[in-house]
């Protein structure tokens, strides 16, 4: 009898290859979705779909019980809110109450893996050293300081067994972040904010969803940061796209301040609307930290974990993608 993985944001950019790797080593997949969510491009797996109630806990518990989960992996959250309160609730709260109804339900579960974010973290100030799991957390962002307190949270729970993943910025097939980038560069024109230094990192979603099959069995209790292993400058995400799509570009910088002001007045209309700002000043300062390199060696050495990715073969097999599929 097969294995049962319970994976939550199922229909989402990483939920979709979650799925997949999960499919490829023989587990039974059950997919949390939400009522409201388009699930068309996942029709082809072989899973079972459910509406997981995370406000509700004794509803909770008894799905959980229902569905009996081997392992679970959660990967549900939002990184866009209207408030800090918002962020923590859905990141946070509903990360808390799904680990508790699993302790209090699943007597055979034998990991929950929380996917993370290196935003939990934040980036350090200088272009000197390298983010490791004994750097002290300093998020610059709410979405990061949610993330942070539902790390903080599970570690809360009695008798689970947890590991938790926190991946640098996720590019790869279906990813609508860093694809505004891409749409930029097809169109002719490569922005930047600013002229300042930076070491960026990067994983492939492919990489994250190997990562997190292989946390369902070790690292127990433990925390690990995961990258390509790399640190890349600010240009060598765009400097890679032309050389793969064989396109020129028109370079250009935006000041700073000009950005922020931009990212204001966007914070005040969505305020407005009631709806989450996509830009804020907060995501401006996130973009423009100066160090994101990050150490991946605790993952390597207790997980087994080798990226098979370097930014420029991910972007090579992601590019494939978008042009097969008309996003570019």
């Amino acid at each position: 009898m097969k294995q049962r993985v319970l994976i939550t944001g199922a229909s989402g950019f990483v939920g979709y290859h979650l799925i997949e790797e999960a499919l490829q080593n023989d587990l039974d997949v059950y997919a949390a979705v939400r009522k409201s969510s388009n699930i068309d491009h996942l029709k082809h797996f072989t899973i079972n779909y459910v509406q997981l109630y995370y406000k509700d806990l004794p509803t909770l518990k008894q799905q959980l019980a229902d569905i009996k989960p081997d392992y679970i992996i959660h990967a549900a959250g939002v990184t866009s809110a209207r408030s800090q309160a918002e962020y923590n609730h859905i990141n946070a709260t509903y990360t808390h109450n799904l680990a508790t109804a699993a302790a209090g339900a699943c007597p055979n579960l034998q990991k929950f893996v929380l996917i993370g974010s290196l935003a939990a973290i934040g980036p350090l100030k200088t272009l000197t050293g390298i983010i490791t799991e004994a750097t002290p957390p300093a998020p610059v962002t709410a979405y990061g300081r949610s993330k942070l307190l539902a790390e903080e949270q599970l570690r809360t729970v009695e008798n689970l067994n947890y590991t938790i993943l926190r991946p640098t910025a996720v590019y790869g097939p279906r990813d609508t972040g860093i694809f505004i980038f891409f749409k930029q560069l097809v169109k002719g024109l490569e922005p930047y904010i600013g002229k300042t230094q930076q070491k960026l990192s990067f994983i492939y979603v492919k990489d994250v969803a190997k990562a997190a099959i292989k946390a369902l069995y070790g690292g127990n209790h433990q925390t690990y940061n995961l990258s390509d292993g790399n640190f890349y400058d600010k240009y060598e995400l765009g400097d890679l796209t032309k050389e793969i799509l064989d396109i020129t570009t028109f370079k250009f910088h935006l000041p700073v301040n000009f950005v922020k002001i931009i990212a204001a007045i966007s914070e005040k209309v969505s305020s407005l609307r009631n709806k989450a700002a996509v830009v804020n000043i907060e995501k401006i300062d996130e973009l423009m930290a100066v160090n994101w390199y990050c150490d991946n060696e605790s993952a390597k050495s207790d997980l087994g974990f080798y990226p098979a990715y370097n930014l420029k073969t991910g972007l090579a097999e992601t590019l494939t993608w978008y042009k097969a599929n008309k996003w570019l």
